[in-house]
C-alpha cells in the first residue's frame, strides 16, 4: 500500500492508469448528467454554488460507487479504502497521487469534478481542493488550511467566467489556437475539438501541472505546455484563436509573491486586460480571433466606452459588450470575501477594505464593469468597433452568433445606401413580433421584433419597418419590397427609399435580418 503522501502534491498521469480510472468515472456514472440524477437539481445546484450540505445528505446512506466518489472529489471526505477499491482502481490512484492512504481510509488530493462538453462528452476538471467553484475563500475544509503563500498558487476549477468563455468561443475550426492563463485547462479541453495544435500558457507552474491533469483524464491530446506572463512564452507566433479568461480582477499591488495568480496579474489598475488586448494583433494570423473576459475601469469624468475602444489595436474589428457593472464598494466587498480577508478578524478586514478603496480613489474609479472582448484581425482600413452594454439574459453557447455579429459588420461595411437597397434579407427564424397597444384598440400603439434565441435583443419598428421584416424572405430586393410598401401607404418610394436604409442597417447589424447572398443562402 501507498505511504501517506506530503499534503497537496499533485498526481501524475500514468497514460495507462489515468485510461483506467477514466474507464471507472464512466462506469460508475461520475458525470454530469450521473451527479444530477443522484443528488438532484437542489444539491446539484447548491454544490455548482460551493454549498456542500446537501450534496452530503444525498450521499451518507449506503454506498454506491458514484456516491463513493462524490464524497472523496467533489465533497473531499475520507472514505474506506475498501469502498474507494470498489469503485477506481485504489493502488493505481495511490501509486499516481490522485488517492493519499490515512490508515484505513483514503481521501483525494484534488478536486476532480464531471464537466459535460459540448456535444455530450464526458470530461472531468481537475482543480486544488476546496476551489472548484468560486475562489481561494473556502479554503481551509477537510483537507486542512493552508497559508497564504500556498493560497496564493492555488488553481481554481469550473466557474461562471470559464463557462461564459467556453460558450462565446467562435466554433470555426482552425489550426493552430492559444490559451493564455490556462488555469485548470478547460479552455485547452475546448480548443482541443476544433484545433489542429493548442498552445497552454500559465505563469504559475502549478496551473500546468493541472492542465495535464485535466485534459489526460478527459482523453484529450496534451497541448503544448509553456510557462509564462502573457504573451512572453510564445515569442513572435501567430494564432487563428486566442482566448483567455485572465487574472483580470483590479486590485491593489500585493507583496511581491503573495498575490492570488489566479485572479491577479501583478498589473495596477486594468492594465492587464489593456495589454493583453493591444499586444494580441502581434499574435493573430490574418483573420484570427482573440477573445477573452476583462474587467475595466470607469473612470471620473472619461466615457468607458470609449476608454476600452482605444484599447482595439489597428487592423482589428472589434465586439466590446459590458454584462455587469459593481460600484467600488460592492467589487471591493466581493473579491475580498473571495480571498478570505472576511475571516481575518474586523480590523484586518477593515483595513484591507480601506486599502482597496484608496486604490480606486487614487485612480479616480468610481465603478468596474466586466464583460467579453472579441478581437478579429480583419486588416480593414475602416475597422469596424462595436461597444455596447447589455446586462439581459442571453443564450448560451454564443460562439455562432459572434462569429455572424463581424459577418456582418463585413457586409454592412461594404455597402452603401444604394448597394443596401439592391440586397436581399432574410428574417432571422428566432425573431417575433409583438405588437403593444391598449386591448381592443384598432392600431397597436407600437411594434416590437424581439429575439428568442442568441443575444435575445428586442427593437422597437414602425409601421414601415414591421411590414417590411415580415415580407423579408430572400426572394425580392430590399428597394423592391420599399417600393411595394410605398405603393400600398399611398407614400412616395423615392422618398421611403432615403429615410429607410438606416433602420434596414440597424436591423442587421443587430441579426434581425440576415442577407442573402446570390445563390439564396444566408450570408449570416
Amino acid at each position: 500500500m501507498s505511504t501517506h503522501q506530503p499534503p497537496f502534491r499533485l498526481p501524475v498521469a500514468d497514460p495507462e492508469r489515468t485510461a483506467r480510472l477514466r474507464e471507472a468515472l464512466s462506469a460508475a456514472s461520475f458525470t454530469a448528467d450521473g451527479l444530477l440524477d443522484l443528488l438532484g437539481s437542489s444539491a446539484y445546484a447548491a454544490l455548482a454554488r460551493g454549498e456542500t450540505v446537501p450534496a452530503l445528505r444525498a450521499t451518507r446512506g449506503e454506498s454506491s460507487p458514484l456516491e463513493t466518489l462524490v464524497r472523496l472529489f467533489l465533497l473531499q471526505r475520507p472514505v474506506a479504502y475498501g469502498r474507494a477499491a470498489a469503485a477506481l482502481p485504489a493502488e493505481d490512484c495511490l501509486a499516481d497521487g490522485w488517492l493519499v492512504r490515512e490508515g484505513d481510509e483514503v481521501r483525494a488530493s484534488v478536486d476532480v469534478r464531471p464537466y459535460g462538453g459540448p456535444e455530450g462528452q464526458d470530461w472531468w476538471i481537475v482543480s486544488d481542493l476546496g476551489c472548484a467553484v468560486g475562489g481561494a475563500g473556502g479554503i481551509g475544509g477537510p483537507g486542512g488550511a493552508r497559508g497564504r503563500e500556498d493560497r496564493s498558487r492555488l488553481v481554481l476549477g469550473v466557474g461562471g467566467a470559464s463557462t461564459t468563455l467556453a460558450g462565446l468561443t467562435v466554433p470555426a475550426p482552425v489550426g493552430r489556437v492559444l490559451d493564455l492563463g490556462t488555469g485548470s485547462g478547460i479552455q485547452a479541453l475546448h480548443a482541443g475539438r476544433h484545433a489542429t495544435r493548442v498552445t497552454a500558457t500559465d505563469r504559475n507552474p502549478r496551473a500546468l501541472a493541472i492542465a495535464r491533469l485535466t485534459l489526460a483524464l478527459s482523453g484529450a491530446p496534451e497541448p503544448d505546455l509553456r510557462e509564462g506572463s502573457l504573451f512572453e512564452p510564445v515569442g513572435d507566433e501567430t494564432y487563428d484563436l486566442i482566448v483567455s479568461n485572465p487574472p483580470f480582477v483590479i486590485s491593489p499591488r500585493s507583496p511581491e509573491g503573495s498575490e492570488l495568480v489566479y485572479r491577479e496579474g501583478g498589473m495596477s489598475g486594468d492594465d492587464l486586460c489593456r495589454t493583453l488586448v493591444q499586444q494580441s494583433a502581434g499574435h493573430l494570423a490574418d483573420g484570427g480571433w482573440c477573445q477573452l473576459l476583462a474587467n475595466w475601469q470607469h473612470v471620473e469624468g472619461e466615457d468607458w466606452r470609449e476608454r476600452v475602444a482605444s484599447w482595439v489595436p489597428s487592423g482589428c474589428d472589434a465586439w466590446i459588450v459590458q454584462r455587469e457593472v459593481q460600484d467600488v464598494t460592492q467589487y471591493t466587498e466581493l473579491w475580498l470575501r473571495d480571498a478570505g480577508e472576511h475571516l481575518a478578524g474586523p480590523e484586518a478586514y477593515a483595513a484591507r477594505y480601506d486599502a482597496w478603496l484608496d486604490e480606486f480613489e487614487a485612480r479616480k474609479t468610481k465603478a468596474v464593469g466586466f464583460g467579453w472582448i472579441t478581437l478579429r484581425k480583419s486588416g480593414a482600413d475602416r475597422p469596424s468597433v462595436t461597444v455596447e452594454e447589455w446586462p439581459h439574459p442571453v443564450e448560451q453557447p454564443l460562439g455562432g452568433e459572434v462569429m455572424a455579429h463581424f459577418d456582418r459588420q463585413d457586409f454592412l461595411r461594404t455597402h452603401d445606401d444604394a448597394a443596401l437597397l439592391t440586397a436581399g434579407f432574410r428574417l432571422a427564424d428566432e425573431v417575433v413580433q409583438e405588437q403593444v397597444g391598449p386591448p381592443g384598440a384598432e392600431d397597436p400603439e407600437h411594434v416590437v421584433l424581439r429575439q428568442y434565441r442568441g443575444m435575445r435583443r428586442a427593437t422597437t419598428v414602425d409601421t414601415v419597418g414591421a411590414g417590411f421584416a415580415g415580407v423579408c424572405d430572400g426572394t425580392l430586393s430590399a428597394g423592391r419590397i420599399l417600393d411595394a410598401i410605398a405603393q400600398l401607404l399611398g407614400e412616395d418610394p423615392v422618398v421611403l427609399r432615403d429615410r429607410t436604409p438606416q433602420s434596414i442597417r440597424l436591423l442587421v447589424e443587430q441579426g434581425f435580418l440576415r442577407p442573402v447572398g446570390d445563390d439564396g443562402i444566408d450570408a449570416r
